[in-house]
Formats: C-alpha cells, sequence, structure tokens
C-alpha cells in the first residue's frame, strides 16, 4: 500500500526549505508532495546476488536423506533491485541493520510507502540488500551440524543471536524502557505486531573479518559505476570500511543513526577525503545510554574528516525541526518528509547523471 495520506503540508514546507536554502530539490519533487502517487513505473526490477565463496563441507546435514558432504556456496549478498525509467540520479544502496533484513526499507510495519519505492519515484535506481548471512543470503550450518553429529564440542558453536522484543524497544527507541513510549513519538506502535515479525536471528558474529557484506557492497558499487552506500545501524560502519578497502565506485556515504563511525584517534581518514558523507539522527538521541556516546563519536569524526579535507555532515533531526524520530526513523509516520529532505540533500552533493 501506499502512503496516500500523510499530511502534504509538512511535505510542501520541506521541499520549500529545500529549495530555499539551496538544497538543489528539483522542482518536480515539491509538486509530488502534492500528488498522489500514482502507479508505479519502473524499466525493470530483479534480483543478483554478489560476493560469496564456495565451502566443502562434511557435515551439511544430519537428515538421513540429505547427503552431509558437498559444496555450497556462502557469504553472498542478495541484491533486490528497481530502476526508474530514464534514471539519472546516482543509484543508492539501502542497507538494512542488526537483526533485521531489506524489509527495513520496504512497505512500513503499517502500510505506507517504504524508502525503496519512494526513492524509485523520485528518479534513483534502488538497490535493496540482504547482508550476509541474513534473509535470503546463506548461512553456513556445519558448524552447529558438526556438534550434533559428535564431531565437534558444544563450544565450537556459532555465537548467533536474536534480539528480544523487550529490550529492542529501548535499543530502537521507542522509549527509555518496555513498555514506556518517550512523548511525541513517531513510530507506529499500533502496528509494532508487524514490525517484530521484521526480526531474524543474527549470525553476523559467525562471519569473517571483514564483514563479507564489505567487499559485496563494494564490487556492486564498482558494477553500478558509482553508487551512494545508505546503511543503518550495525551496518553503519559498512560504507565507510567499504570506502577503505577501495573508494572506486562510492559516490557518497549517508549513515542513518550509525552504531559506529570510523574513530579519528585510530582510523585513517584519507579514504574520506572530498567524499559527500551525511551522518543522520533521529530524536531522544541524548536520552538513551547506548546511542548517546555513538552520536558522541560521529561528531568527532566528522570534525576530523572535515579537518583534513572532508565534505561530512552530521545532522540530528530534532536540530532542523523534524521531532520525534525513533531509531527505525524510515519506518516512522514521518518517513517520507524525512525522505524528501534527504532526496535534496542528495541533489545538492551527488550530482545527476549528464
Amino acid at each position: 500500500m501506499s502512503d496516500t495520506s500523510r499530511p502534504r503540508t509538512v511535505a510542501r514546507a520541506l521541499a520549500a526549505g529545500l529549495l530555499a536554502a539551496g538544497g538543489g530539490l528539483a522542482s518536480g519533487a515539491a509538486a509530488a508532495a502534492d500528488a498522489g502517487p500514482g502507479p508505479l513505473t519502473v524499466a525493470s526490477q530483479g534480483s543478483f546476488f554478489v560476493g560469496g565463496r564456495n565451502v566443502a563441507s562434511e557435515t551439511l546435514s544430519t537428515l538421513p536423506a540429505y547427503a552431509p558432504s558437498g559444496t555450497i556456496t556462502v557469504d553472498q549478498v542478495y541484491v533486490r533491485y528497481q530502476i526508474p525509467v530514464a534514471p539519472v540520479r546516482a543509484p543508492l544502496v539501502l542497507v538494512h541493520g542488526c537483526c533485521l533484513t531489506g524489509k527495513t526499507w520496504e512497505t512500513t510495519p503499517d502500510g505506507r510507502m517504504g524508502w525503496d519505492e519512494f526513492f524509485v519515484r523520485r528518479g534513483f535506481p534502488t538497490y535493496v540488500i540482504d547482508q550476509a548471512g541474513r534473509g535470503r543470503s546463506a548461512v553456513n550450518p556445519s558448524p552447529i551440524n558438526a556438534v550434533k553429529l559428535g564431531r565437534a564440542g558444544a563450544d565450537t558453536l556459532p555465537p548467533v543471536f536474536s534480539a528480544g522484543q523487550e529490550p529492542a524497544w529501548a535499543i530502537f527507541r521507542f522509549g527509555p524502557e518496555y513498555p514506556k513510549v518517550f512523548p511525541g513519538m513517531q513510530f507506529p506502535l499500533e502496528a509494532q505486531g508487524e514490525f517484530w515479525k521484521q526480526m531474524v536471528a543474527d549470525w553476523s558474529a559467525t562471519l569473517p573479518t571483514p564483514n563479507p557484506t564489505v567487499p559485496a557492497l563494494s564490487e556492486l558499487a564498482k558494477r553500478l559505476k558509482g553508487a551512494v552506500l545508505v546503511s543503518h545501524s550495525q551496518s553503519g560502519i559498512y560504507p565507510f570500511q567499504t570506502a577503505a578497502l577501495d573508494r572506486s565506485g562510492v559516490r557518497a556515504i549517508v549513515a542513518v543513526e550509525p552504531a559506529a563511525c570510523p574513530d579519528p584517534a585510530k582510523d585513517d581518514l584519507a579514504p574520506y577525503k572530498g567524499l559527500p558523507i551525511l551522518v543522520l539522527f533521529g530524536d531522544y538521541v541524548d536520552q538513551s545510554p547506548r546511542w548517546a556516546p555513538r552520536l558522541a563519536l560521529c561528531r568527532a569524526f566528522v570534525a576530523a574528516a572535515n579537518a583534513a579535507g572532508g565534505k561530512a555532515e552530521l545532522i540530528l533531526l530534532p536540530e532542523i525541526g523534524i521531532h520525534g524520530n525513533s531509531h527505525m526513523l524510515m519506518q516512522d509516520k514521518n518517513s517520507l518528509d524525512i525522505a524528501e529532505w534527504l532526496a535534496g540533500w542528495l541533489d545538492k552533493r551527488v550530482p545527476a547523471r549528464s
């Protein structure tokens, strides 16, 4: 379902503000804020994988009907794409965070338009991934089966985890603790049951270093001949690691509520010189013992990166008049207003292709 009922006065005001500030928002965007979304027209859509490696194993199965020996492919990253008609804007690669999948960017829990569709409508080719070991990207069951078959000790079991709904409540900043709610919080709690269904087991701690998602992002960005890497939460550091691995193909970085930014006291800042970078945080961050230190680190990174010739910015949404956003700001009730603002930032910072 598309979002046809959100208040359009806010979208019009944001569009006007971006134009007045030189945000580069195309004139059609202001008109689109007034118009209903209408039919979605795409030139193409589909899916593919990037990365991956073959692993030979003797413990692929404990079931008699399936052979335990064989070769499987692991560490690949699933990519789903939608290409608008006659695209001129830079491709966006949307990367989800901990305990989630690419569903993060799709239809919101209460049935509104997700950022993947929004940006396609704005003319951005949009690529949504499932990180290695998550969603439609494979995991390796061999270490678990080896223990079950008695070929390895229980201490070798991989550290797979899931986030419970009650502790996740505070992590996602719906409130300070379950079931309290921050005043004015924008997440659609009436649809929280649908949100919790998005949560999956997280295998990231079982993966090699760097996380295979990072070289896969590099491969994908180069295949696209330049892309904006948009990360969220646990994946927030991945675009920075991708640029450090290979700057080619990375046109810009948008880190939405990153769990970490590069540490200016330890990390080389040279890969970020001249690279447009946006670090974006929602509301209530200063009230969260988990997120306040992460915001402080990102502020330090942005200052150090700019001192070293960078083009980094940190935006705290309440400071630009957008209030009530949770950690899942791409799913909040004002998510499309934020996406409208972000489209304007991208138009100004990442020139359209000729």
